[in-house]
């Protein structure tokens, strides 16, 4: 019995909870290692964003002969200019919004809670199921508005972290494009034979599924964001740049960011005026539908093979889990895991076609 699969798959999945048990019970000893952890995630997480960003202009010009660092410091020029173009042009139109948005605030309170007067005159009408989850919606909306100056504080509070997170990114930025090349050498050189030939085969599927999404997902959260803002600024919507700023960092979770950032303009356009909502609803269509059938498919085409179901499921189930972050990294994560799920497969059938010609 000892021999059968189920019975060592079984006797395997027992072993793994109990050490997770264990892990959890003497937690207290891991706790200095998830704060590095977690000092180091962000800054890694987001020179990694840059590397793969920047990485074919890296790979263009050391095509034409430049030297790596000769490379990188071209890069690093290029990314200082467009940090400088943008805080030059969109920085004054932010810093201007946020003021009037700020300057405006009680009024607008004012004006959303008797936005939600209005639904809770309303929804005497609606079914019973319904008006449960409007109460619900109407309580949480009017917590958010109640807590909006702590959260401000509490923003402004954690400003100085967010700065020290920043620090350490051109850090990992610099080396990620000096010494990309010898992760996947470095990782291996202690493997030998079919598992080495495996890993290295893994961790460049890896690399290509990330750069493929990354890119990808990036360029069409640029262009869509741009359409929005376009189209914002021709209805004259207040806070253009900001709605197209929230879209543009909302459009890279799949599917699900889109109807998020439409939230915001909506209501906005609803207290501005209650024609606005009609336009930006048509102007969201319109973007989403050129996005749809024209950017995506020639930006990103089928790379990930994923179903829109599956990720809106997927999505949906990192939000509950992680929150915003987990959204953000729930698609690039199943990829990855997928990936490295095909390649488990494809190598335990090439061990078993090799072991039938041996016999």
């Amino acid at each position: 019995m000892t021999n059968k699969n189920w019975f060592q798959t079984g006797i395997a999945i027992v072993i793994t909870l109990l050490i997770v048990a264990l892990a959890i019970r003497i937690q207290v000893i891991f706790e200095p290692l998830s704060i590095i952890l977690t000092t180091i995630f962000f800054p890694l997480l987001l020179g990694g964003l840059l590397y793969y960003i920047t990485e074919p202009i890296q790979r263009l010009l050391e095509r034409r002969r430049t030297n790596r660092l000769l490379s990188i410091t071209v890069i690093f020029m290029i990314v200082l200019l467009v940090v400088i173009a943008l805080g030059s042009i969109i920085v004054p139109m932010i810093a201007t919004e946020t003021q009037n948005l700020i300057a405006k605030m009680p009024q607008l309170q004012r004006e959303f809670e008797s936005l939600l007067e209005f639904l809770m005159t309303q929804r005497e009408r609606l079914p019973f199921d319904i008006q449960k989850q409007v109460d619900e919606t109407i309580n949480q909306a009017t917590e958010i508005l109640e807590n909006l100056s702590s959260r401000v504080i509490t923003v402004l509070a954690n400003t100085i972290g967010v700065l020290l997170t920043f620090i350490l990114v051109p850090f990992f930025f610099f080396f990620i494009l000096k010494d990309h090349e010898k992760f996947i050498p470095a990782v291996t050189k202690p493997f030998s034979g079919t598992v080495k030939q495996f890993l290295i085969e893994l961790l460049y599927d890896i690399d290509y599924t990330l750069r493929a999404f990354i890119q990808g997902q990036v360029l069409v959260s640029v262009i869509l964001a741009t359409m929005l803002y376009t189209g914002y600024v021709i209805i004259d919507l207040d806070y253009a740049i900001l709605l197209a700023l929230f879209a543009l960092f909302m459009n890279v979770i799949p599917f699900v960011g889109p109807w998020i950032a439409f939230a915001p303009a909506l209501l906005f356009a609803l207290v501005q005026d209650p024609v606005l909502a009609i336009w930006v609803a048509g102007i969201t269509l319109v973007a989403q539908q050129i996005d749809a059938n024209i950017v995506t498919p020639n930006v990103m085409g089928q790379t990930l093979h994923l179903h829109p179901l599956t990720v809106i499921t997927v999505v949906l189930a990192a939000g509950n889990i992680a929150g915003f972050v987990g959204m953000l990294i729930a698609i690039p994560f199943y990829a990855v895991v997928k990936t490295t799920i095909q390649n488990l497969f494809r190598y335990r059938s090439n061990i078993a076609k090799t072991m039938i010609n041996e016999s």
